[in-house]
């Protein structure tokens, strides 16, 4: 084969991979390295460096054992510092033909995560955490699709294709069951499209897992219709597309009538379902001092499960100061709660007394297996979305928990694997108030009740480390902030060279995934949502899907 030939194959490496199409060619040679740091390869005379891009997945043949890795970094070397000093004229086109590949060259630095299999020209076991390096000279080469089938599996039962690896056609794959036992979150700043890959991961929980959900959604976007990426246009939602799975609640009736939404419940909450412990979360956004919150308590002691309403309905009379005198409440302490708790009663769906209970209705669609959308409407002020999720969640898991106890004893079956989906996660869960919180409680018993989260937020350094540190898998689109890099990355190996992939994600469409689903960390771009064709993808399978075409057809035919 002439050099031009060559050369010409080479260089459509990049567009086969991207084809999916098997891909043998070397890259170039191991030439050093550690476990610690990866290896260092440099590129073979006929590979072009501007062909490689960073992200991209490779593998290297050693003497005894394949590897599995990412490139996570390029750069180019001479091995004449003069040629660096005093470059030759770009006009003579033969002299730059000469020294590249010879004195000038293009350099990776990979990052070797699994080994596949026991020989280098064979696979006999899965995938195994790396624990070596390949030995010098050892063969690079771009990994294939047969390669990435390996790594990540195929879509079946329990695994739900999420999206593509960067630059590669190969579908890639979560372990829905695995990924529902812990809580996970999705991370990154404003518009890089959280929403977006929530819709995609709830949906692989609908078709792929045993559990059900429960989603505290805060801008209506997951129910009966969102909006596309830059809001450009309106999207189908969950409820459109799985009719028979997902049910619609509502705070706010009538703007879910106003945008054309089929609601199952409207919820409104009791004065007597609120406890002082949703008081207490909402302390910074109600501007209650520390001593009005410990009043709190006090007057639920005094004054029963009505606390709140009567605390309202307090005038300023002897009776009542006898009363704060009594609990040892000062009267400019209780002044100050007075005016939080007038926040709190101007909430439209807060009412004297709930003629339904709404957590009641609540789980009796997630023991049918019903996954529940909890839209909050024109409320969307941060101090309705915590009062609510939390005082919800509360209860909702209380009910897990006695179920779970039972269940323990033989005399009931366990309940269905619950998991909760929060936005703004860092407002429930940052250091102060993790404690404090249901959430926080959730995240650190890693399902031990069957429940779990699946957190969305923007500024992953807010929220308690340890919380951090205990969640399965992590999906970050693009960060710009070193904080909440490092809380993202934190405990991850190779934490240095996954910063420089994140770094170069694209501000939207691109996101980077690690822990207990996938095996290895996987930047990648999220499969389409929006289109006919997408919904068709997405209910493939659906029965009611299913049947509405069947009608269509009879119909038409």
């Amino acid at each position: 084969m002439t050099e031009g030939k060559k050369r010409d194959q080479t260089l459509g490496l990049v567009a086969n991979n991207e084809k999916g199409l098997q891909v043998d060619q070397a890259l170039g040679l191991v030439v050093s390295g550690s476990v610690e740091k990866g290896t260092e390869v440099r590129l073979d005379s006929q590979a072009s460096v501007e062909d490689m891009v960073v992200g991209r997945y490779v593998t290297i043949a050693g003497k005894k054992r394949r590897f599995f890795g990412m490139i996570t970094d390029i750069s180019l070397g001479v091995t004449d510092p003069e040629i660096a000093v005093s470059p030759p004229d770009t006009a003579d086109t033969f002299t730059a033909a000469v020294l590249e590949g010879t004195a000038t060259y293009g350099a990776l630095h990979v990052l070797p995560m699994l080994t596949l299999g026991g020989e280098a020209t064979a696979i006999t076991e899965g995938p195994q955490p790396v624990k070596t390096v390949p030995s010098h000279f050892s063969r690079v080469n771009l990994a294939s699709e047969s390669d990435m089938e390996l790594v990540f599996g195929k879509e079946d039962e329990s695994r739900f294709y999420i999206g593509n690896p960067l630059d590669m056609e190969t579908h890639l794959c979560l372990d829905l069951e695995t990924l529902v036992k812990r809580s996970n979150g999705i991370f990154g700043k404003s518009g890089t499209g959280k929403t977006f890959l929530t819709r995609i991961l709830l949906i692989g929980m609908l078709q792929k897992s045993r559990a059900v959900n429960l989603i505290f959604d805060m801008h209506n976007e997951y129910g009966w219709m969102g909006t596309s990426e830059g809001g450009q246009r309106q999207v189908k939602a969950l409820k459109q597309l799985f009719p028979e799975s997902v049910a619609v609640f509502t705070l706010d009736e009538e703007n879910s009538r106003r945008r054309g939404v089929s609601t199952d419940f409207v919820v409104k909450i009791g004065f007597e379902e609120i406890d002082p412990e949703d008081i207490s979360l909402l302390r910074q956004t109600l501007n209650l001092t520390e001593a009005a919150v410990e009043a709190v308590y006090q007057l639920r002691r005094k004054l029963g499960r009505d606390w709140m309403q009567k605390a309202i309905d307090l005038n300023d009379s002897d009776e009542t100061r006898a009363l704060l005198a009594e609990m040892s409440i000062h009267e400019s302490t209780f002044q100050n709660l007075k005016r939080g708790l007038a926040t709190i009663r101007r909430l439209p769906f807060i009412v004297s007394r709930s003629p339904v209970d709404a957590v009641k209705q609540i789980m009796e669609y997630l023991d049918r297996g019903m996954n529940v959308v909890l839209e909050f409407g024109r409320f969307r002020d941060i101090a309705a979305y915590m009062l609510v999720a939390n005082m919800l969640a509360r209860r909702i898991y209380n009910r897990y928990q006695e179920k779970m106890e039972a269940s323990m004893g033989g005399t009931v079956a366990p309940p269905t694997p619950l998991v909760i989906t929060i936005e703004e996660a860092h407002k429930f869960l940052n250091t102060e108030i993790a404690s404090q919180t249901i959430f926080g409680t959730i995240a650190r018993e890693m399902r031990k009740y069957n429940v779990t989260l699946l957190v969305i937020d923007q500024r992953p350094s807010a929220i308690d480390e340890e919380i951090m540190s205990q969640m399965g898998t992590k999906i970050t689109c693009l960060l710009d902030n070193e904080r909440d890099i490092d809380a993202v990355l934190a405990g991850v190996s190779g934490k240095n060279e996954l910063k420089t992939v994140l770094a170069r994600l694209a501000p939207k469409q691109q996101a980077l995934i690690f822990g207990h689903a996938v095996p290895m960390p996987v930047p990648f771009r999220p499969r389409d949502w929006g289109t006919a064709e997408s919904y068709k993808e997405f209910t493939r399978g659906n029965n009611y899907a299913q049947k509405a075409e069947k009608d269509i057809k009879d119909l038409f035919d």
